[in-house]
């Protein structure tokens, strides 16, 4: 799993074409004075966003709280690239909304009014923001469901309304939980291809695939693609400044539910507002653009061979997520019969590649397998007088590797803290009865954890299905999945054509996403004895 990144700082250390002078000279800069916006304004965003709605669905109660409750986390569901495909169609100078200000109000051309640029920075932002303040929302409720209530109680004896208490109780107290909401939509900010590049922004990303396919310069794409490294390093780095080293304890086992102030007039329809419009813009819009445009245009869909993208996309999610949870299973338990700080280690730095762009492990797995299939080449050749040709590269046991470099995070980290809650005194039994390892994992854990297990193959078959940079550099020739199908025909502005192809990709996002709303729901500590007691 360190493979891709090893090779792609060998590459960026090794002496090259003196391409690096020119990148310096030329767009460096520009790229990092971009990508810094981006992240900034993201990051702001997703913490308005997502704290705020977090508090407001979880300390107040207001008409469609129930519904919000969950229904904030759909944009999830939705790649960004999509989003920034629907709002350009809407929003550009023949989409919907500018034509029907031209009717309404007589104007004949752009001339005659004023309209933001729609293929902008600022719309980057916007996009980003819009399908990312899920994670921020996530783990804000789930730190606000765990707070005790006594502080919140404190704080309104010493004369502090619900707003006051927010500031001064709640958030410092969830700053933790936030801090690490806003590092992960910043790895997913730095991560992204297909909205920069549909809105002409010049970030790290971006100048990757330029500098790699239209300046033909390996070495000069993985210099860029290390210092992109520095920046997620940097990211990862201020999430753990960000907790402090931090703690927080319950100091009570009594559990009551949480006060809920009762919102009414003016003040409960801005919560709605408030609830309402990142879920209106982030899920609503798209779904309904590209469901209206699935039924109408179903038939070109088709023609335009979706069965087969589906299909491709499909496999290889599946692959990828067995593949995913096989090897995830394996660390985990490795770190629980072993216990050692060098194996845990190993295991955690092999799942690192979450935090890399998907750009950065292109990279680094296509050199190495190059390098694997012209020495296989050249000993066939030798020996044999047989070309082999391309065994590795550009064929989807490369895109694979690449899925599993990326989302192995995902199940080795389900697979410990499912492995976590069960009590070493199982393995112990089992072990007196005559069991090996490997029989009390097949006979015991397995039947523990099969909702584990189910969990995290359904994560990674999701974020498989809508990886797109991955995807883009190693696919075989020729073959595409939903993911490229949808950018490539909305990038030749052909959204209606693709507008099922996105869908696909949202409607299978929506399950894991209902799957973490009901998780948060049951987080706070005697939720059962909660529910209870406010039941009539």
């Amino acid at each position: 799993m360190m493979v891709p990144l090893i090779s792609v700082v060998s590459m960026a250390l090794a002496p090259s074409d003196d391409i690096w002078k020119h990148l310096y000279d030329t767009v460096l800069w520009k790229y990092i004075r971009v990508t810094l916006a981006l992240m900034i304004g993201v990051g702001v965003g997703v913490t308005v966003i997502g704290s705020g709605t977090a508090w407001l669905v979880t300390m107040c109660r207001f008409p469609g709280r129930g519904f919000f409750n969950w229904a904030l986390l759909l944009p999830l569901a939705v790649p960004a690239y999509v989003l920034a495909f629907v709002i350009t169609d809407q929003l550009e100078y023949a989409g919907a909304v500018q034509s029907a200000m031209r009717a309404l109000f007589g104007w004949q051309s752009r001339q005659d009014y004023w309209f933001p640029e729609i293929r902008s920075l600022g719309s980057a932002i916007v996009v980003m923001t819009l399908v990312l303040y899920p994670y921020v929302y996530l783990l804000a409720r789930a730190a606000f469901l765990e707070q005790s209530v006594c502080v919140i109680e404190v704080s309104r004896t010493l004369g502090k309304g619900p707003w006051r208490s927010f500031f001064s109780v709640a958030l410092p107290l969830a700053r933790p939980a936030i801090v690490i909401g806003v590092t992960l939509a910043l790895m997913e900010t730095v991560n992204d291809f297909g909205t920069v590049d549909f809105f002409a922004v010049n970030s790290f990303t971006a100048g990757i695939y330029d500098v790699w396919l239209n300046m033909n310069s390996r070495a000069g794409a993985a210099q860029l693609a290390t210092v992109l490294l520095l920046f997620v390093l940097a990211l990862i780095g201020a999430e753990r400044w960000g907790r402090g080293g931090q703690r927080f304890h319950h100091t009570t086992s009594k559990y009551r539910a949480l006060p809920n102030y009762r919102l009414r007039g003016l003040r409960a329809a801005l919560a709605i507002l408030a609830c309402a419009l990142p879920l209106a813009l982030g899920f609503v819009l798209p779904a309904a653009v590209l469901g209206g445009y699935a039924i109408r245009f179903y038939e070109e869909t088709l023609s335009a061979d979706f069965l087969t993208h589906a299909s491709n996309s499909l496999t290889l999610a599946a692959i990828s997520a067995v593949s995913a949870v096989a090897f995830g299973v394996f660390m985990a338990y490795g770190v629980r019969l072993s216990g050692g700080k060098a194996i845990r280690a190993v295991t955690r730095i092999a799942s690192v590649g979450y935090a890399v762009p998907g750009a950065v492990l292109a990279i680094g797995i296509v050199i190495p397998l190059g390098l694997f299939d012209n020495a296989v080449d050249a000993l066939s050749r030798t020996l044999f007088d047989i070309p082999t040709g391309l065994l590795l590269s550009g064929t989807i046991t490369g895109l694979v590797y690449g899925y599993l470099a990326r989302f192995l995070a995902l199940s080795y980290g389900t697979m410990e803290s499912s492995l976590g809650k069960i009590t070493p005194n199982m393995d112990g039994a089992a072990r007196t009865l005559g069991h090996a390892p490997g029989a009390t994992l097949r006979r015991v854990h397995f039947p523990l954890m099969r909702g584990s297990l189910l969990t995290a193959a359904l994560l990674v078959f999701v974020d498989c299905m809508k990886e797109l940079p991955l995807t883009l550099i190693l696919r075989p020739f020729n073959y595409d999945t939903l993911a490229t199908f949808v950018y490539q025909y909305a990038s030749d502005e052909l959204l209606e054509e693709s507008a099922l192809g996105a869908l696909s990709i949202v409607a299978a996002g929506i399950l894991p996403v209902i799957l973490l709303s009901v998780t948060v729901a049951r987080s706070r500590p005697g939720q059962e004895a909660i529910s209870e007691e406010v039941l009539p």
